[in-house]
């Protein structure tokens, strides 16, 4: 009995989601020609036989340009994972069988993630597989989603409040927010330290554009009260240095408190959300096995931390 072929629009399916998925992300049916190699005619007939299958309009067609139809953005969204994925099988085939006694990897991350969040999950796979150049780049959060998007990392460890549509994240470990003063401040005497005890003196905190700063003027908004920085500083120790000097108070993650510093901490859970730091990745991208490896021992390390935790308390 001979075997039922597919229809033919699901054999030219990929070939047309394809076109569709180039068109989009260059915004032109000439350059996505170029870019595959065929004709405009081509491309332009494989997106409108997609139109036809599908019952929608994938584009608003202006001249040489087009855009996006919010029904093309759905479809974006679902495609691209699926014909980057296809594209890219031989090489993540390769990838995944590879060996973990040579090869690269890179990964994005922060200052605080590197200084607090990594050391010891690195330290382990380093000395596992030492055949494996690790190189750890030092980059902004939106500089990290830039190198993830353009295949120049791996994947990014960071902190995330607003997720992308085609960025993952994954949380791994979360860390609580703390109140930090001088042991000889005022607020150091106090049981009960209340928001606006705090809106009293000015506040030390990282530069404006990164989500520290977003995350505690919500809060302070929500409450009604204003927010008074007096200083903004760069890197959570330089923080802690300049609050121990008397320059200040600082809002900060647990991440970045060891226990060791000359400081006065108090608990700020009932005004603050947690904060997580986790796995940054484009959807549909398949990982070697040496950031396999990794971020299952980034994961498996703080899965005891956790357990540890938890039996101490």
């Amino acid at each position: 009995m001979t075997p039922s072929r597919a229809p033919y629009y699901k054999q030219n399916r990929l070939k047309q989601l394809r076109a569709f998925c180039q068109a989009a992300q260059t915004g032109s049916i000439s350059a996505a020609a170029e870019a595959l190699f065929l004709s405009q005619p081509t491309v332009s007939l494989q997106v409108q036989a997609l139109e036809r299958e599908f019952g929608i309009t994938v584009f608003e067609r202006r001249g040489p340009r087009i855009r996006l139809t919010p029904q093309g953005e759905v479809l974006l969204h679902l495609a691209s994972p699926l014909v980057d994925g296809i594209d890219r099988l031989q090489e993540s085939f390769e990838a995944h069988i590879g060996d973990l006694a040579h090869g690269e990897l890179n990964i994005a991350a922060g200052e605080s993630t590197i200084l607090y969040v990594l050391p010891e999950p690195t330290r382990r796979f380093v000395e596992d597989y030492p055949g494996i150049h690790l190189k750890l780049h030092n980059v902004t959060g939106r500089d990290g989603l830039t190198m993830i998007r353009a295949d120049e990392v791996d994947f990014a460890i960071g902190s995330m409040l607003d997720v992308p549509r085609n960025i993952h994240y994954e949380p791994v470990v979360t860390f609580r927010p703390k109140l930090i003063t001088p042991k000889n401040h005022p607020l150091a005497e106090k049981e009960n330290i209340e928001l606006k005890d705090i809106a009293a003196y000015g506040l030390i905190l990282p530069p404006r554009h990164l989500s520290t700063w977003r995350i505690v003027e919500l809060v302070f908004n929500q409450q009604g009260l204003e927010l008074n920085v007096g200083l903004e500083a760069g890197g959570w120790e330089i923080i802690k240095d300049y609050v121990a000097l008397g320059m200040g108070i600082s809002i900060v993650t647990d991440v970045c408190l060891t226990g060791e510093e000359e400081l006065a901490v108090y608990p700020l859970d009932e005004y603050f959300p947690t904060r997580s730091y986790g796995i940054v990745s484009r959807r549909g991208k398949f990982l070697s096995a040496a950031a396999a490896r990794y971020l299952d021992m980034l994961r498996e390390y703080y899965a005891e931390s956790d357990q540890a935790e938890e039996q101490n308390r």
